[in-house]
């Protein structure tokens, strides 16, 4: 997989690609004859997410290509190599589009037959940027196809480039007559496809605000899918936080957008879906770290296997589960439910009030739902039953952390992420004291020598005893600061 940054410009028929000698060496122009056959569901669900699926030949990268949307002007490329049929999409690639087909059959919907003239840029360090021009007749099929035909000019960053070499090479090409290109794609201006309709809220309002945000974190889970689905580093941790947020934000903003109370169930679903992956991440990375520092003779018996292939074993059977999920009909449908309420949400009176005022006051509640909390743990007398009750203080400032995020009210979102990073690192103690536990038995029963999980248990008591010693004072200092916020 690679990231692509380009810049596309639409140029007229007769323009003159200008002299870029000042840059770089500059070889070329070389040609090439590009015909690429683009895939979609029949009423275009990839190219209305801004996704290309092309099966191309010609030129130096023949072969299957995904781009999916990551970022401004930045797009994850997929490639694979190319295959002989027309009509079928390699597996791997159908998989890594299903958050966008839902589950929708896949067909060649557009042709583009591109005479391609490429110039590069290279300096010392090598090249630095390749300029495509582009002379381009794209058809679109159906029962009456359309063709038509443009040139364009793309700038694209190469490996040893620099994005300020790119923006040289576009002021260039601009004073000689490029115009930026609004179409993110060839196939978007062939498509012409109309924007997605967004929530029906002015902006300035709360309800303006609220649906931002809630738009923001379902581009991040459907940006985040075909990662997971190839198990790439920190992606379940990132579409589970995404889903978190949303469910956050549901029970936050419940006075400026009702009727979640369904959807919020279903992202608890995938959330507790991904959370196996990622809690075994954490912990065979935790345990890993743990080993690494001990003296060679405290680490006995096979126990980094253990810890390290037992543990992973069982992470990536947890993977086969994501992905049995995330192709399942219950998550398309939390989709397609997602999809719909940034549309059509059902909005309070609140909603078209002025953002500041109302909610600032959301975020007050949502802090004080913390201390109620605190206050209701600390009242229980018997200790086992109070520490499970300071387990709901910890997800009380998670909700309040992410409320004041998506408020932009960065300190108060600090303040709670401190008290919830406190209450985190004595749970995640006594988590993996469990999960020692386990281990060591099954190591006991096959008579290994379990010297080194009582080291370990040792370590992880130890780290959860200094993390409850430590939030009183951090829960007073927090206190201090909120009130001066708040």
């Amino acid at each position: 997989m690679g990231i692509e940054i380009e810049d596309k410009f639409d140029v007229p028929t007769d323009y003159a690609v200008p002299d870029l000698t000042k840059l770089g060496d500059v070889s070329g122009p070389k040609s090439h004859r590009l015909v690429a056959l683009y895939y979609d569901t029949p009423d275009l669900r990839l190219a209305a997410r801004g996704v290309t699926l092309r099966r191309r030949r010609g030129g130096a990268d023949a072969g299957w290509h995904l781009k999916l949307p990551k970022a401004k002007g930045v797009r994850q490329e997929i490639t694979h190599p190319l295959t002989r049929s027309t009509k079928i999409v390699p597996e791997e690639l159908e998989e890594l589009v299903r958050a966008y087909t839902r589950g929708a059959a896949l067909q060649a919907v557009a042709e583009l037959d591109t005479r391609r003239s490429v110039t590069v840029v290279s300096g010392k360090v090598g090249d630095l940027v390749e300029i495509a021009d582009d002379h381009v007749k794209g058809t679109v099929f159906g029962t009456e196809p359309k063709v038509e035909r443009w040139r364009e000019v793309e700038a694209e960053l190469l490996e040893a480039g620099d994005e300020a070499v790119l923006a040289k090479v576009g002021k260039r090409l601009r004073k000689a007559g490029a115009t930026p290109s609004p179409s993110a794609s060839k196939l978007a201006r062939l498509l012409d496809q109309p924007p997605r309709p967004g929530p029906p809220t002015q902006e300035g309002t709360a309800g303006h605000v609220v649906m931002a945000y809630l738009a923001g974190q379902v581009a991040a889970l459907l940006s985040q899918d075909p990662r997971v689905r190839r198990a790439e580093d920190d992606a379940v941790h990132q579409m589970r936080v995404a889903a978190r947020r949303m469910r956050s934000a549901f029970k936050a903003f419940k006075t400026i957008v009702t009727g979640t109370q369904a959807v919020q169930e279903e992202l608890r679903w995938l959330g507790n879906v991904l959370g196996e992956v990622r809690d075994l991440e954490v912990i065979r990375a935790r345990f890993a770290g743990h080993l690494r520092g001990l003296p060679s003779e405290l680490v006995t018996g096979p126990i980094r296997t253990r810890l390290d292939d037992d543990l992973l074993a069982r992470e990536q059977e947890a993977y086969g589960h994501i992905r049995e999920a995330l192709s399942g009909e219950r998550y398309y449908a939390l989709l397609n439910t997602l999809d719909d309420l940034l549309v059509r949400p059902e909005l309070t009176k609140k909603a078209g009030r002025t953002e500041g005022p109302t909610l600032a006051g959301v975020a007050a509640a949502n802090w004080h739902r913390v201390t109620a909390s605190y206050d209701a743990a600390q009242a229980i007398e018997d200790e086992e039953r109070r520490e499970i009750a300071m387990h709901d203080v910890r997800k009380a400032a998670k909700r309040a952390r992410y409320t004041a995020e998506a408020l932009g009210m960065k300190p108060l979102a600090k303040h709670a992420e401190n008290v919830q990073e406190v209450l985190g690192l004595y749970q995640d103690g006594v988590v993996a004291q469990e999960t020692l536990a386990e281990e060591a038995e099954s190591a006991r029963q096959a008579g290994e020598d379990t010297f080194t999980y009582g080291v370990l248990v040792g370590i992880e008591r130890a780290h959860a005893e200094q993390a409850h010693a430590d939030f009183p004072k951090v829960w007073e200092r927090t206190l201090r600061a909120v009130h001066e916020l708040l």
